[in-house]
């Protein structure tokens, strides 16, 4: 008879938040699958379980992915769990849950404290709904690229981040979303060292200037009711020309541009492209 897959949500931060059936769970448990074997084993000894550990995080192969469901066909029940909070949320335990629903293997969820409704509750902002998205990519383009989707929002928007990477994230929003749009971020959820650091973004970014960013980090972005204002392509593309002629690169022209206009850099390059050719198309009047 087949086991059962339990994708378990650990504290993410405070030990006590565990609760009693994630406990129970655990010490049922034939294996635990978790990112970090020395993380989990904090909790587990905490509440003195003993179990095996099979590490899986986002390096680990397709060997392991299998020998993982295997233990579940076989009758085991797994527990999966994530360094902190709900595995498969920006989390690759989500693949393991994919295939083992593919796989019509039973997965049950064991919910618990999330970083993300913690991060918005302690905002402040008003919550009627919100934006999830995770961790932002990496590269300064494809990021600003993201927060663009944000200029007009209405809901707040909830962002992970890793502490060496905070003053560039914070420094994005600024560039993209305005020195002025609030945000609030929350640092060292449910643990001793909880922060809050609230106010314009501006204020915000030059704040961690001066201090060092430790810990896990969730950034809210809040909502805005500014509606997108009409862009005057023709007088985007006069503009773009005169940077042209004062000898900037296009790449720096048409991404200037974008965020003095909202809009992306690959909407002024085609727009420019089109304008190009027209130039060189014969009258046929």
């Amino acid at each position: 008879m087949p086991g059962i897959l339990y994708l378990c949500a650990t504290p993410i931060g405070n030990l006590e938040d565990a609760s009693y059936r994630l406990i129970r769970i655990l010490k049922e448990a034939d294996a635990i699958v978790c990112e970090d074997t020395r993380h989990t084993l904090k909790l587990l000894n905490h509440y003195h379980i003993k179990k095996p550990l099979i590490s899986y995080h986002s390096y680990s192969s397709k060997t392991k992915e299998v020998h993982i469901l295997e233990q579940i066909k076989a009758g085991n029940k797994i527990a999966l769990v994530t360094d902190a909070g709900m595995p498969g949320i920006s989390d690759p335990g989500q693949r393991i849950a994919a295939m083992a629903l593919v796989d019509g293997l039973l997965v049950e969820i064991i919910p618990g404290v999330s970083a993300v409704t913690a991060a918005l509750a302690s905002s402040g902002f008003p919550v009627r709904g919100f934006v999830f998205l995770g961790f932002l990519a990496r590269k300064k383009g494809k990021k600003q690229e993201q927060l663009k989707s944000l200029l007009y929002e209405e809901k707040p928007a909830v962002i992970f981040e890793a502490p060496h990477r905070l003053s560039a994230t914070l420094q994005d929003i600024v560039e993209v979303l305005g020195p002025d749009r609030l945000v609030a971020v929350a640092r060292e959820l449910t643990k001793a060292n909880e922060e809050i650091t609230r106010g314009p973004c501006l204020e915000v970014c030059q704040h961690f200037r001066h201090i060092a960013p430790r810990g896990e980090m969730c950034i809210v972005i809040a909502g805005t009711k500014t509606e997108p204002r009409a862009v005057d392509m023709e007088q985007l593309l006069t503009e773009v020309q005169e940077l042209l002629k004062q000898g900037m690169g296009k790449k720096r022209a048409f991404k200037i541009k974008a965020l003095e206009y909202k809009i992306s850099k690959s909407v002024i390059y085609n727009r420019f492209l089109e304008h190009q050719k027209s130039k060189l198309r014969p009258d046929k009047g």
